[in-house]
């Protein structure tokens, strides 16, 4: 059976707009401040030990992806906030490598999980995006397999090509894995597709993965 951290790949080209769901009352969605940098650094991990192991992780990605265009990240990254004030979330589109369009580091706290907040995040970090602006590309993991389930309600598709950029797309793998995983009619609706042509000549044309 396969891990669930192996890689995994969607795209989605055009969007189900009725999947899109509004926030709860009392739940506001702001961009990140700067002093607010490290609280987003550990709000993607489940534990303060997981978030302590991987702050170099996290250290590196924004030093290579994002601190070329400081100020633009923290126009465009998305902090959910509960009615107390409180982080819940985070999630923002990214335009990878310049080129293509990427959900970047979509997260609901545990605590906060079973609210309907992971869709109504996802909706509200998509729905300023107009038809010129797909596909919305994202790298996932197996073990996301309630993520994967959201995504596909959005209209995303896991993609079939064996390698995207430097990194191997462990669909063949990881297809036993949800399918035990997943509920049966969740997994009888993953749709499968070729990656679009822009995302394969954007992640070839760095070293880095920037998504």
């Amino acid at each position: 059976m396969e891990t669930p951290d192996s890689n995994l790949f969607m795209a989605c080209r055009i969007p189900n707009r009725e999947a899109f769901s509004a926030l709860p009352a009392g739940y506001t969605l702001r961009p990140l401040r700067r002093e607010e940098l490290p609280l987003w650094m550990d709000i993607h991990f489940d534990s303060p030990e997981e978030a302590r192991d991987n702050r170099p992780y996290m250290e590196r990605f924004f030093a290579q992806v994002y601190a070329p265009q400081e100020a633009l990240f923290f126009r465009t990254c998305r902090l959910l906030c509960a009615p107390d004030g409180e982080a819940a979330g985070s999630c923002f589109v990214w335009r990878a490598y310049g080129q293509v369009n990427t959900i970047h580091w979509f997260k609901v706290k545990r605590a906060c999980e079973g609210r309907g907040l992971g869709r109504a995040l996802l909706s509200a970090v998509l729905a300023p995006l107009g038809e010129a602006d797909y596909p919305v590309c994202l790298h996932t993991q197996p073990g996301s397999f309630r993520a994967i389930k959201l995504y596909s309600d959005f209209g995303f598709r896991l993609l079939t090509n064996p390698v995207i950029g430097g990194r191997t797309n462990d669909l063949k793998k990881s297809l036993p894995f949800l399918r035990k995983v997943m509920p049966p009619e969740a997994f009888a609706r993953l749709q499968f597709d070729a990656a679009p042509a822009v995302l394969l000549e954007a992640a070839d044309s760095s070293p880095v993965s920037e998504f």
